[in-house]
C-alpha cells in the first residue's frame, strides 16, 4: 500500500501522515530526510520537535546523517509487518542536488517513484506542493520545482491513496479527475 500526502507549508501533512502510518497497525520506520545545519538554530529546534512528537516505539532512520542510507534500498529493506514514513521529498530532493547532476537527478527520482510503488512494506510518502507562485530567478530553484513537481505527480498516480492536505484539512485526490 502506497500513500502520497503533499500540501503547502504547514498545511498539516506531517501530522496526516503520523496519523495514518499511527492507525495502520504495523511497525513505523520514520525517514527523516532533513539535513541539519549546525548554524541554523531554528532549524535545529525544528528537527527536535518533530522528533519529540514521533512515538517512542518508532523507529527512526535520517537519511541526511548517513550517506550509505538510500531510499531505494529501504524500500527493500523492511518486510509486510512495516510501514514506512518518507518525510519529506522536498528535503530529500535538496540534499540530492549537493550529490547528484540534472539528468542522474531525473533518473533517481524515478528510481525512488519505482521502487516505492512495488514496496513490500506499506509506505506513506510526504512531498511538498511547488510552484503556486512566481518562476525562481535562479536554475537550481527552477530545476528543483521541475522536479518536486514532477515526482509529485508520479506518486500521486502511482498511490493507492493520495491526499492534499490545506489549513489541517486533507482532500483526497484519487476522487477528482486525472489530467492526462
Amino acid at each position: 500500500m502506497l500513500t502520497f500526502v503533499t500540501g503547502a507549508a504547514r498545511s498539516g501533512k506531517t501530522r496526516l501522515a503520523m496519523q495514518l502510518a499511527a492507525e495502520a497497525g504495523k511497525n513505523v520506520v520514520y525517514v527523516a530526510t532533513a539535513r541539519r545545519d549546525p548554524n541554523d538554530d531554528e532549524w535545529r529546534a525544528r528537527i527536535e520537535r518533530h522528533r519529540a512528537e514521533r512515538p517512542s516505539e518508532w523507529t527512526t532512520v535520517e537519511t541526511a546523517c548517513d550517506p550509505r542510507v538510500d531510499l531505494v534500498e529501504l524500500s527493500k529493506r523492511y518486510s509486510e509487518s512495516d510501514l514506512l514514513l518518507i518525510d519529506s521529498l522536498g528535503t530529500w530532493l535538496a540534499d540530492q542536488l549537493f550529490y547528484v547532476d540534472e539528468d542522474a537527478l531525473f533518473e533517481r527520482s524515478c528510481e525512488v517513484v519505482r521502487a516505492f510503488a512495488k514496496a513490500i512494506p506499506s509506505v506513506i510518502v510526504v512531498g511538498e506542493e511547488i510552484g503556486w507562485g512566481i518562476v525562481p530567478e535562479y536554475p537550481a530553484a527552477r530545476l528543483f520545482r521541475v522536479v518536486l513537481g514532477t515526482l509529485g505527480q508520479e506518486f500521486a498516480r502511482v498511490a493507492d491513496r493520495a491526499y492534499l492536505t490545506i489549513a489541517g484539512y486533507a482532500l483526497d485526490l484519487k476522487q477528482g479527475l486525472r489530467i492526462e
